[in-house]
This record gives structure tokens, sequence and C-alpha cells, in this order.
């Protein structure tokens, strides 16, 4: 069972930066790709960014493409979330979840149901 424990959020104005950090608790932390989620208050959870469990492979969606940048420290047991330029639509829950990497994705790595462990979340609100 990995445990997940996000952090970082808050407010902050449009074009404002924010770091998201999210702590694990399991012995095989490398064995996991990890990968960040977002909700906004009416809609479903929607992928933002992946990291594979090596740290060599990462994705993003569109909206955040060249704005958010993912990072991950198997040492540590920790992944990041660097996020620059916000924009008002930013504003969502935002989750780490964990995959175990020896299973396969069903729809990709921004499929919330493929991942097995979530933490409780940390809200980023942008504001004009």
């Amino acid at each position: 069972q990995v445990q997940l424990v996000e952090s970082g959020g808050g407010s902050v104005q449009a074009g404002g930066s924010l770091r998201l950090s999210c702590s694990a608790s399991v012995a095989d932390y490398s064995d996991f790709d990890m990968g960040w989620f977002r909700q906004a208050p009416g809609k479903e959870r929607e992928g933002v960014a992946f990291v594979d469990f090596g740290g060599g492979r990462t994705e993003y969606a569109e909206p955040v493409q060249g704005r958010f940048t993912i990072s991950r420290d198997n040492a540590k047991k920790m992944i990041h979330l660097q996020m620059n330029s916000l924009k008002l639509e930013d504003t969502a829950m935002y989750y780490c979840g964990a995959h175990w990497g020896f299973s396969p994705f069903t729809g990709g790595w921004s499929k919330s149901s493929d991942y097995s462990n979530w933490g409780q979340g940390t809200q980023v609100t942008v504001s004009s």
C-alpha cells in the first residue's frame, strides 16, 4: 500500500508560480510511476503530468505544456510539480497518484482509474 501526502498548494495571482510536492510512504517507491491530477468543482479528475518509475519519461497534458514541470527524487520518495504562468483555469484540487510500474496502462498515463493510490489533495486557487 502506498500512502501519499501532497503539499504546496495555495492562492496565487494569475501569472504566478507554485511548487507542489508529494511524499510517499512505501518500501519500493521506485517501482511506481507517478502522476499529478487535478479536479475542479463539477468536473472529472484529469491528468496533468506524469513521470515514470525511473524518471526518464515525462508526459504533460496539453493545457499545461511549457508551463508545468514534473520531477521526482526516488531517494526522498517524492515528486514535485513546478507550476509557472498560472492561469485562472488551473484552479483545482491537485492530487498525486501512484501506478505500479509493472502493470500496463489501460488508457494511457492520464487515465485516473489506472492509479491505485491517491493522496488527499492540495488546493490551488488562481485569481485575477
